[in-house]
């Protein structure tokens, strides 16, 4: 009887356990705004997370609880977990099929896609590209396609996702600033095409990617941000939080910013030192005012950690700006930017990739954008040394002032780029910091976690170790056709070669 009672009343097990509140076939709108996020937003666990490719990327240094690997050049493992984008833009792509819409959703679709992938050979070198999402059709090993044929894909989706934005109407389920219009997308989609063209400079002459004419066609095509286009990212709020708001009191409020950034931002006269910093407590207590830039100390990212800890209880080092610790909104997540677009067309410009425009004017211009940028945040954090439309004009004097030799010029633009990426896209820091050794990273021996070479910054994540055992004859294969059939940070990718 009891065995009956159990069975009938397991009968409808489905239908008294399916919450009548949750969506069973969520429309592409919804679809698309988790696909979105799923690139645009920081999905990492914490704060901490939040500071790692900072930390990686020497823009601060660490002073609490214990020592921070990422700081000291360990890397560790990349993470495949991001392809599981693929089947919601297979579901936001067949659920508006036939709609009005369905142009702009395929545009987003491809534009997803370039976007991780990128993100992911960037990382790792081969990865799984043309097998991946195939699971439904028996494909559960995915072979890893060559970073070569990986990155001629992504240009050629991004190509795909301009096309489709072309015909695009404005759609429904953006969380970004752009609302929907898919003119902004399209826009942001080919300055993200600029940015990875420029990362291939080292194989600019290599046939299969046409990296030259790739860029020029999109320079040519004028579809690409203005100023006033906005950038593609988020705007943190309360329901979407700055990671670092909320954590003045813990372990956050020991980011002591880096010498690298701090003595930087000194020798260019820039007020932005005064939007990333406060300045140390050492030299406000020895008598100089928070607007004087020498009461801002950097430490040296390669410090050894008990050295680095006893110099900051005593208050020699300049904190992160306590805006980003106390604001849910400090400042926007900004991940395709005009400003980034203008110093790559400037680098671009230099190596004559393009012939239009001047490499001064879309280095000017692009510096301005990112001033522009830290202007619309509360002067309130700015130590009295607030950045003003006047000044943003009188900018480019000094260190500042475009140089006259190319090799100059190139370094002031990797600067530039190197300055926007604070607090924001770190990790792309770290991508060009490989490509142009700019600007430099200190290299201590005695603190380098990089054990294998500990006179050198690490290249590369490792492969997922789950790979071993779910994929291992094509691990084994990449990494034969790679780097002599061994996993390593300092094994350099087919872009580095």
């Amino acid at each position: 009887m009891l065995f009956l009672i159990v069975f009938v009343s397991c009968d409808n097990f489905d239908e008294i356990n399916t919450n009548p509140d949750s969506a069973t076939n969520p429309s592409p709108s919804m679809i698309c705004t988790s696909v979105i996020l799923k690139n645009i937003k920081f999905n990492g666990r914490d704060a901490m997370a939040f500071l790692d490719p900072n930390l990686l990327c020497k823009y601060v240094g660490y002073s609490n609880e214990n020592q921070k690997a990422s700081q000291y050049n360990n890397i560790g493992s990349g993470d495949f977990g991001a392809m599981t984008i693929l089947p919601n833009i297979d579901k936001m792509i067949a659920g508006s099929a036939g709609s009005a819409m369905e142009n702009s959703y395929k545009g987003i679709g491809k534009f997803s896609r370039a976007y991780m992938f990128y993100y992911l050979t960037m990382q790792m070198g081969d990865i799984p590209y043309s097998e991946s999402n195939k699971g439904q059709s028996g494909v559960f090993r995915p072979k890893y396609d060559s970073q070569e044929k990986v990155l001629i894909g992504i240009l050629d989706e991004l190509k795909e996702a301009d096309a489709f934005f072309e015909k695009g109407v404005v759609f429904t389920g953006d969380p970004t600033p752009y609302n929907g219009d898919p003119m902004k997308w399209r826009r942001a989609s080919n300055a993200f095409a600029l940015k990875v063209l420029m990362s291939l400079s080292k194989k600019a002459d290599v046939a299969s990617l046409n990296v030259k004419k790739r860029f020029a066609d999109i320079v040519a095509s004028g579809n690409l941000l203005e100023s006033g286009t906005g950038f593609l990212g988020l705007v943190y709020s309360t329901v979407n939080p700055h990671p670092m708001y909320g954590t003045n009191n813990l372990f956050t409020s020991r980011t002591d910013i880096s010498n690298i950034l701090i003595d930087n931002l000194k020798t260019l006269n820039d007020r932005r030192l005064f939007y990333m910093a406060d300045p140390s407590a050492k030299q406000i207590k020895a008598g100089l005012t928070e607007s004087n830039p020498s009461a801002y100390v950097g430490v040296d990212p390669s410090t050894d950690y008990a050295t680095m800890t006893t110099q900051h209880l005593t208050g020699a080092y300049s904190l992160l700006n306590s805006r980003y610790l106390k604001e849910v909104d400090s400042e926007p997540r900004m991940m395709v930017t005009y400003a980034e677009q203008q110093l790559i067309l400037s680098e671009a410009r230099i190596r004559g990739w393009i012939t239009t425009g001047t490499a001064q004017n879309y280095y000017e211009s692009g510096v301005k954008s990112a001033l522009a940028a830290v202007m619309a945040t509360k002067a309130s954090y700015a130590h009295g040394m607030a950045i003003t439309q006047a000044y943003i004009d009188s900018y480019f004097t000094g260190e500042a002032a475009f140089k006259a030799t190319a090799d100059e010029q190139l370094k002031q633009i990797w600067l530039q780029r190197y300055l926007l990426n604070f607090m924001q896209d770190a990790t792309q820091s770290f991508f060009e910091f490989r490509r142009t050794g700019y600007p430099v990273f200190p290299i201590n021996p005695a603190t380098n976690l990089n054990l294998n070479n500990v006179n050198a910054i690490p290249v590369r994540w490792l492969y997922p170790g789950s790979e071993t055992n779910s994929n291992r004859e094509n691990l084994v294969e990449a990494l034969n056709n790679q780097f002599d059939g061994y996993d390593e940070v300092n094994k350099l990718m087919w872009i580095l070669k």
